[in-house]
């Protein structure tokens, strides 16, 4: 029986009951039927970014705490915290910073596990099982130093998203070229469909385009890209060609640009209010609780008219970690394992529409996945470009000034590559 979980603010706590409490002894009856005092403990799990599946995670935390109260007679609190994509980053770091450590905590594999593996914050997992479950290529992905650092959650291929409909009706496919995308803008608006969905209220939405433009051009007509920025020998010049794509897209989407941000775009152009979206398949979720019968597919974005450059983004993005100075680790581990049961996780990586990671997944993956995997198994792809955080979020907030006119492309060029350096500088400092 899962107890009640009481919610406080952005807190949960999750609770369990295998027995009968004996309110004369407080000890709690189990299933093999002792009376040992249940031990009591606390996990405070952090969340950043991931607001949008509270309800899932709740509800598959509660389910451990069930199963930990029956196999261990342990009684667990879960604590989650789940600020959104803004301020997460930050938010963590002051914790870390403060000594007020999360047991659990989400980062990107690909851009944030680097670093703080390199800062000594997470516990080797190597030897926990779920470790020996992962899919291969996934497992390196959150393998450092033949460790293996964190439980991978979003497993994404990902450029844009499409209308099917839309599509089919118009006779269209997706393009390989810019100058191709050009025909399929003019062909949307001559049949008065806005082509694109803009929602730039969030940074981190027109940020999006910088992965796209520094894979698939860093991996195209611009080889060595990110090995020549970790040298201070490169420039963003080199990739202006992404320029292309951006003013396509800003200069046929639709309106109240800054009033817009990802819940509501997603319920737009789930309506059916733009025909693409520079947005990735996490997104899932929240389309299709808009609008459930919505069809759409993901495709690379081309950046210019070299078809060599049309290739769809792979990465482990979210991913979760055990803080090496946690004070809760055997159940924080067990909560982690948890996260890939052989048979309970295919229903939560199944609800939260996330990928397959583990050998042990049997679901189906759902048909905007095989769309991306279809680019995938042809060798059309590259793997996310590790690009340091503060680029990554100075690059949010330069496209929004380059939307609005307040910076031109060699302005936003000159501050990704200040940026850059600095990151640089501040990690050879470590």
């Amino acid at each position: 029986m899962i107890l009640a979980m009481l919610m406080v603010g952005s807190t949960v706590a999750c609770s369990s009951g295998g027995g009968t409490k004996d309110n004369n002894s407080g000890s709690t009856s189990n299933q093999n039927g002792s009376n040992a005092p249940a031990k009591k403990v606390e996990l405070k799990v952090f969340l950043g970014g991931l607001d949008r599946f509270r309800d899932q995670f709740d509800k598959y935390f509660a389910q451990f705490a069930e199963k930990e109260k029956k196999e261990k007679n342990i009684v667990v609190t879960i604590n989650t915290e789940y600020p959104g994509s803004e301020n997460a980053t930050q938010i963590l770091k002051t914790r870390l910073a403060t000594g007020d450590v999360p047991d659990i905590f989400a980062l990107h594999a690909v851009n944030d596990v680097p670093d703080y593996y390199k800062a000594g914050f997470l516990e080797d997992m190597t030897n926990q099982p779920f470790s020996g479950k992962l899919i291969d290529g996934i497992r390196k992905l959150v393998t450092i130093d033949n460790k293996v650092v964190a439980v991978p959650l979003e497993s994404l291929a990902w450029g844009y998203l499409y209308n099917k409909k839309i599509f089919n009706d118009l006779g269209l496919k997706p393009p390989t070229t810019l100058t191709e995308m050009k025909a399929v803008v003019q062909k949307l608006n001559d049949n008065k469909i806005t082509p694109f969905m803009l929602g730039y209220k969030e940074s981190w939405i027109p940020q999006l385009f910088l992965p796209l433009a520094v894979g698939g051009l860093g991996n195209s007509t611009q080889k060595g890209f990110v090995d020549r920025m970790n040298k201070d020998q490169g420039s963003f010049a080199e990739l202006k060609d992404m320029f292309g794509i951006i003013d396509l897209v800003n200069s046929n989407g639709t309106g109240r640009v800054f009033e817009v941000g990802n819940d509501d775009g997603a319920a737009d152009f789930a309506a059916g209010k733009a025909a693409m979206w520079v947005q990735g398949p996490w997104d899932a979720d929240s389309l299709l609780k808009a609008n459930s019968s919505f069809d759409f597919g993901v495709a690379p974005l081309p950046l210019s008219d070299s078809p060599a450059s049309t290739l769809i983004n792979v990465s482990v993005s979210t991913s979760l970690a055990m803080a090496s100075s946690g004070k809760n680790k055997e159940v924080s581990a067990d909560l982690l394992n948890f996260i890939l049961d052989d048979q309970a996780s295919n229903a939560l990586y199944q609800g939260l529409k996330f990928n397959p990671v583990s050998k042990a997944h049997t679901f189906k993956p759902y048909p905007w996945v095989e769309d991306a995997s279809a680019y995938v198994n042809k060798g059309q792809s590259y793997q996310d470009p590790q690009i340091p955080a503060a680029v990554k979020d100075e690059s949010g907030k330069a496209l929004q000034a380059y939307f609005s006119k307040k910076m031109t492309a060699d302005d936003v060029i000159k501050d990704l590559d200040k940026t850059w350096k600095n990151a640089n500088a501040v990690a050879n400092k470590k």
